[in-house]
C-alpha cells in the first residue's frame, strides 16, 4: 500500500542519515534547477508506464529498499509509486504535497547570547534558505518579528514558544527572491510594520512606518538600531541588536556579499557595488570584532545543499572572522566593484514579478501563484 508522508518528516529521515532511494518525477529541466539532495530523477507522467530503463535507475525492489517519490505537487509521484506497486515494490511513500511542501518546511533555531536578554530566534526557511528571525526581551516579553516569510504562523508559533509576544514587524528591504510576509504579518496582529525611509523611492505604494539611519527601537529594553547600508538595495536596512548582533539582511551573508544589479540593473550595478562597498567598510565593519552576524539568507544550492553550516544549525559569524576570512572584504574598492559586476549569478526566477508583489505595485492572484514564483532557492548574493 502506498503510504503519504509529510515533507517534514522528509527532512527528518534525511537529517537522521535514515536509509531509502528518493526519487523525483519531475521533468529534468525542472529537477536540474532545484532539487532535494541525494535525489535520483525519474521524469514520469500522469499516463506514463514505467519503461526498462526507469527501472534498472530505480534498482530492483531489493536493491532499492524503501522507496520515496516526490515530484511538484505530489500527482504525479503518486501514480508513479502505484506502477511501482503493481510491479512488486512493497515499500513506496508519496511526499503530500510535493516540492510546494518542501518549500515550507521550516527550521527554528535559537542564537545563543551573552544574556538572558536579547532574546534572538533564527528561523530559517530551509528550501530556500530565507533568515527571518524573533527578537525579544524575556524580562518584558515583548518582540520583533524581522524578514518574516509569507508562511506567517511559523512566526506566531516561534514567538509563543519563547514566551514573547509581536509588537512590531520589520523587513530589511524589499525582496527580490520570496513574496515577504511582513505587511501580512503586521496586519494579522494589528501592530506597526517598518521598512528604511528611502523604501518610498522604489515606489512602494502600501503604509508602513519608516525607520531613519541611526533610529532606535525599544523592546522591552532591548535596543534596536537601524543602520542604513545601501547597496543590495537603496533602502536597505542592517539592525543591530543591543550592541550584541546585527541583523544584516542582504548586506553581508556568512559567505558573500549581497548583488546589486537586481535593483540597479545590470547597467547599473557598479553603482550599487560602490554604495555596498561603503556600506560594508564604513558602517558594518566599524562595528565591534565581536559582533554577532546574522544574514537574511544563506546560499543554497540547486541539489539543496547550504552553502556554509546545515539546516538547524545557527547560520552566523562573528564580524571580525568574515573580516579576516571573507575574501570580497578584503578586496579595494575598485576591485571589489570590478567582481561583483563581472561575476553575477543567475537571477532568482520570477525576480521582477515578487518585487511588483512586495512593493505594492501589484498583487497575487492566488496562494497558488506565490508558491510558483518562490519555487527553487533564493541567488541573492554576488
Amino acid at each position: 500500500m502506498v503510504r503519504q508522508i509529510t515533507a517534514d518528516r522528509l527532512a527528518n529521515m534525511i537529517d537522521g542519515d535514515e536509509s531509502f532511494t528518493l526519487i523525483d518525477t519531475r521533468p529534468e529541466d525542472s529537477f536540474e534547477g532545484w532539487h532535494i539532495r541525494g535525489a535520483k530523477n525519474v521524469p514520469f507522467g500522469p499516463n506514463d508506464d514505467l519503461t526498462e530503463q526507469q527501472r534498472n535507475r530505480i534498482g530492483n525492489s531489493d536493491d532499492a529498499g524503501s522507496i520515496i517519490a516526490i515530484c511538484g505537487k505530489g500527482l504525479t509521484s503518486t501514480s508513479f509509486s502505484f506502477e511501482l506497486e503493481t510491479i512488486g515494490y512493497d515499500d513506496v511513500s508519496v511526499v503530500k504535497g510535493g516540492m510546494e511542501d518542501w518549500s515550507t518546511v521550516y527550521e527554528v533555531v535559537p542564537i545563543d547570547t551573552e544574556n538572558d536578554d536579547p532574546v534572538i530566534v533564527q528561523v530559517q526557511r530551509r528550501a530556500k534558505g530565507c533568515l527571518g528571525y524573533v527578537v525579544g526581551s524575556s524580562a518584558s516579553g515583548s518582540a520583533v518579528a524581522v524578514d518574516p516569510t509569507r508562511q506567517t504562523d511559523r512566526f506566531k508559533v516561534v514567538a509563543e514558544e519563547v514566551g514573547l509576544t509581536i509588537e512590531r514587524v520589520l523587513d530589511t528591504h524589499v525582496h527580490a527572491d520570496h513574496v515577504s510576509g511582513g505587511r501580512t504579518l503586521a496586519d494579522e496582529l494589528g501592530v506597526p510594520y517598518h521598512l528604511g525611509e528611502r523604501a518610498r523611492e522604489r515606489d512602494v505604494e502600501y503604509d508602513y512606518e519608516p525607520l531613519a539611519d541611526g533610529e532606535t527601537i525599544d523592546v522591552g529594553g532591548v535596543e534596536i538600531e537601524a543602520l542604513h547600508t545601501p547597496g543590495h538595495t537603496t533602502e536597505m536596512m542592517n539592525y543591530r541588536v543591543d550592541g550584541e548582533a546585527v541583523l544584516t539582511g542582504d548586506t553581508l551573508f556568512v559567505e558573500s556579499v549581497g548583488r546589486t544589479e537586481l535593483q540597479f540593473g545590470d547597467e547599473d550595478a557598479a553603482d550599487g557595488a560602490e554604495m555596498l562597498y561603503d556600506s560594508l567598510h564604513e558602517t558594518l565593519l566599524e562595528l565591534p570584532e565581536d559582533t554577532r552576524v546574522l544574514p537574511g539568507h544563506v546560499s543554497v544550492s540547486a541539489d539543496g545543499r547550504y552553502e556554509v553550516g546545515s539546516p538547524g544549525d545557527a547560520i552566523e559569524a562573528r564580524l571580525g572572522t568574515l573580516r579576516d576570512e571573507l575574501e570580497l572584504l578584503g578586496l579595494e574598492k575598485e576591485e571589489f566593484v570590478d567582481r561583483l559586476v563581472d561575476n553575477t549569478p543567475e537571477k532568482p526566477a520570477n525576480y521582477e514579478r515578487v518585487i511588483e508583489i512586495n512593493t505594492g505595485q501589484e498583487t497575487l492572484d492566488d496562494e497558488s501563484e506565490a508558491t510558483e514564483l518562490e519555487m527553487g532557492p533564493n541567488n541573492c548574493a554576488a
